[in-house]
């Protein structure tokens, strides 16, 4: 039993403590002889515990915990229903799909949802359901989910016309004809995961992308073999905000893609090239060039602000052909771009030729250490 507590505002979370150990693990099936009196309000059944204070305990406990809470009684199953927002089901090993279809037409005010698998589970039907009830997701990751077909991007297309964050790497199923369909409705995606979508991810997805996506700023198509300078062209042109993009192993890509993100995306601010063999040189000097031309725009426009803007990290390994001047004056032009030991925002593993290349940081550090002062007189 619960001792009486007064209990104010800034005390709630104290209470909230107390109580759900009593909920959940204090080892009675009921609230106790007498009751819980909470400033003069006795609660005798856990159906009495107000909303607020309901929903505090909530937001103390796993998700696990949480869809378990929402059992106990209709009002707690109303009212965690109705105030919870975020939702996870990664730690579902076994059942996901049963648990997505039974819990998506009760939480319905859902704005985040993780549905990250280790091994697949996930089916067209459990995204159908989430479609049909949730409209007001904006966050959803189904990455991994390998059972899924073209049927949920349409799903997704139609039930989620707010989603602004979505993960399907590693969803090898999806076509770009499905992902198309997808842009023409979802408008305001801002984040992109498309790693390992070989099917999807292709130039004639990146040109809808950029036909229908303006608002984005990061996209992942690491791993994308299927991506050439047609669809990078086409994004830079389209996504002028654009700020992370990874073109990871995305082979078929040359110097044409990264000069149009170098003219057309002048807040991009993470870049990477891994095992892009065929970029060179010309590349790495159209961000050096366009880096110069908006000096005096950015110093005038930001009030300053100049060395916040640009790259902050560029991951060039594997790139073979790319010389030493080339690198070095990229790092020279953007001073965020670290080799120094424990920053590393500039990587170049697998350049054995690129070894001569050091930022500021390097150097200065090699100055200092090679400073011998002239004895004083």
């Amino acid at each position: 039993m619960v001792g009486e507590a007064k209990v104010r505002r800034e005390g709630l979370d104290l209470y909230s403590e107390k109580l759900m150990m009593l909920a959940f693990g204090g080892g009675k099936s009921g609230i106790g002889e007498g009751g819980v009196k909470i400033v003069g309000l006795v609660i005798t059944e856990w159906k009495d515990i107000p909303m607020e204070l309901l929903l505090r305990i909530v937001s103390l406990v796993d998700d696990r915990t949480m869809i378990m809470a929402s059992g106990v009684c209709s009002g707690w199953r109303d009212a965690i229903c109705s105030g919870l927002t975020h939702l996870c089901l990664s730690w579902c090993k076994n059942n996901m799909n049963n648990l997505v279809l039974s819990l998506a037409p009760k939480f319905t005010k859902l704005q985040t949802l993780v549905l990250r698998q280790d091994k697949p589970q996930l089916e067209d039907n459990a995204v159908e359901t989430i479609s049909s009830h949730c409209h007001d997701l904006q966050d959803l990751d189904l990455s991994k989910s390998l059972k899924l077909s073209d049927l949920s991007l349409y799903a997704l297309a139609h039930g989620f016309p707010n989603l602004t964050k979505l993960n399907i790497s590693g969803c090898t199923a999806f076509s770009d004809v499905s992902l198309e369909y997808l842009t023409e409705f979802c408008r305001k995606l801002k984040i992109l995961n498309l790693c390992g979508c070989v099917k999807g991810a292709t130039d004639r997805a990146l040109q809808a992308i950029g036909r229908n996506c303006s608002q984005l700023q990061s996209l992942n198509l690491g791993w994308c073999e299927n991506v050439g300078d047609v669809g990078v062209r086409s994004l830079a042109y389209g996504c002028p905000d654009l700020r992370t993009l990874d073109l990871c192993s995305c082979v078929c890509i040359t110097d044409d893609s990264v000069i149009a993100l170098a003219n057309s995306c002048p807040h991009l601010g993470s870049l990477c090239l891994y095992y892009c063999r065929n970029i060179t040189d010309r590349a790495m000097y159209s961000l050096v060039e366009n880096r110069m031309k908006n000096k005096a725009a950015m110093w005038k426009s930001m009030a300053g602000r100049y060395g916040e803007e640009g790259l902050k990290s560029l991951n060039i390994s594997q790139c073979t052909a790319i010389t030493p001047p080339a690198v070095q004056a990229l790092c020279d032009s953007f001073p965020a771009l670290h080799t120094c030991f424990g920053r590393h925002s500039l990587v170049m593993s697998g350049c054995l030729n690129l070894t001569s290349v050091h930022c500021a940081c390097v150097v200065q550090a090699h100055r200092t250490a090679s400073y011998i002062p002239y004895p004083a007189h």
